[in-house]
């Protein structure tokens, strides 16, 4: 694909894609600033859906004024805007809806860009992003936003499967230790497993979804993760003997606030990306607890419980 360039070359232009859920949007949109920051021009390519909530419910495009070259673009996610979008949508509707309408949408805007991009910097679970880098000759970098355990743990499925490790026989079997998973053979349990491995089918769709995506990486031309060495590093000595370009960059909020008080003395804690309405009304009962009360569990944005579950717990 060429590229029109002055003799003068202007900043690197990078398009950043995030999969087109909360936590995804929440990392790769602190990546992008800190790559606004050191002077890149910045393209953030979201779902129609998702920048309309984006602007609905914060002030995201007051905030990214500041910076010269920064720019928001949206394509379809394939979903009518009156789609709940509730639960797993994403895996049901991963090939029907994402994968067919946004592999074109995202071809036809890169072609259609100007500047053109220098890079693309996609979530690694949009497998089809990478097809479209490829054709177009773009140098294209994953960003797993799952830990480095949890992207090493996908790309070993088919290794536990062949050992005959999987499917779990039951909830006997949940303390079994899974040895075929290198780094990790002395502590990973069954149990540890992410729940679509409970799965008693191995053939079943969305194990096939996440392995198919993860195994696409090492032909990408670098992996981000969001972690350090001094966290992960026995495990990304691991991801490297499949994907030699890793680089740990964070944790990217620590960075993030530390480089936005050294140029605008503030910090990113003012600023919000929620795709929601927040409602502050637990604050104030929190207020009212004594120091070192309460514990706070997240179970992320997408998590549907019973009313049994949550008197469970």
């Amino acid at each position: 694909m060429e590229k029109d360039r002055s003799s003068q070359a202007p900043s690197p232009h990078v398009l950043v894609f995030p999969f087109p859920l909360q936590g995804h949007i929440n990392s790769m949109i602190k990546l992008a600033e800190l790559l606004a920051l050191a002077g890149f021009k910045l393209t953030f390519l979201n779902s129609h859906y998702n920048h309309e909530r984006l602007i609905k419910f914060n002030n995201i495009a007051a905030h990214f004024e500041r910076y010269q070259g920064f720019e928001f673009k949206t394509i379809t996610d394939g979903l009518p805007l009156d789609h709940p979008r509730s639960g797993n949508w994403f895996l049901d509707m991963y090939e029907e809806a994402l994968e067919l309408k946004m592999k074109p949408g995202l071809r036809e805007m890169l072609e259609n860009i100007s500047p053109p991009v220098d890079c693309i910097i996609a979530d690694g679970f949009l497998g089809f992003a990478l097809d479209v880098a490829k054709e177009l000759e773009i140098p294209i970098i994953y960003f797993r936003t799952s830990s480095p355990c949890s992207f090493w743990v996908y790309y070993s499925i088919p290794d536990i499967i062949q050992a005959g490790e999987l499917p779990i026989k039951g909830s006997e079997d949940m303390n079994r230790l899974l040895t075929t998973v290198p780094g990790m053979e002395t502590y990973l349990r069954c149990r540890d497993l992410p729940s679509f491995c409970r799965e008693t089918d191995i053939e079943d769709s969305i194990i096939k979804l996440y392995v198919k995506q993860t195994r696409k990486s090492p032909q990408a031309d670098a992996l981000i993760l969001n972690t350090a060495e001094e966290l992960d590093g026995p495990i990304l000595s691991q991801i490297r003997t499949k994907c030699p370009r890793v680089y740990a960059i964070g944790p990217l909020h620590a960075q993030l606030n530390t480089r936005l008080k050294a140029k605008h003395g503030e910090s990113y804690d003012h600023f919000s990306n929620t795709l929601w309405e927040v409602d502050k009304s637990c604050i104030f009962w929190l207020d009212k607890q004594p120091n070192r009360s309460v514990i706070y569990v997240s179970f992320g944005s997408i998590t549907s419980t019973s009313r049994e579950q949550l008197v469970e717990l």
